[in-house]
């Protein structure tokens, strides 16, 4: 999907609504999935050394979870992580900090 142009927008693109480089991206989409895979992995060489000692209620759960992980593994690396444009900063409680200058800044001074 993508984004709308900001071109003609009066408004500054903010660094906390950037995307991560494409590269970095791919880089945990790729480690999400190797996890993913390798737990996967390990459920079905469970549920092989399980069946084969006789525990006959753990190897049907790690069957499952070896059927049904591929499906979340690819879920997970395909999903993007977008910023979204709805992030909005915190005021402080004290107010949005001003610079003053000029005659205005002395006055304050003056009576602090």
């Amino acid at each position: 999907m993508a984004r709308p142009s900001r071109a003609h927008s009066e408004e500054p693109i903010r660094i906390t609504t950037a995307a991560t480089s494409r590269n970095a991206d791919i880089a945990a989409r790729q480690k999400r999935y190797l996890i993913s895979m390798s737990i996967r992995s390990v459920c079905f060489i469970g549920a092989v050394a399980t069946g084969l000692a006789h525990i006959d209620w753990a190897w049907p759960i790690l069957i499952v979870a070896a059927l049904v992980l591929p499906y979340i593994a690819v879920v997970m690396a395909n999903a993007a992580h977008s910023k979204g444009e709805t992030f909005s900063l915190m005021d402080s409680p004290y107010g949005r900090p001003e610079l003053r200058g000029g005659q205005e800044w002395r006055d304050r001074q003056d009576r602090d």
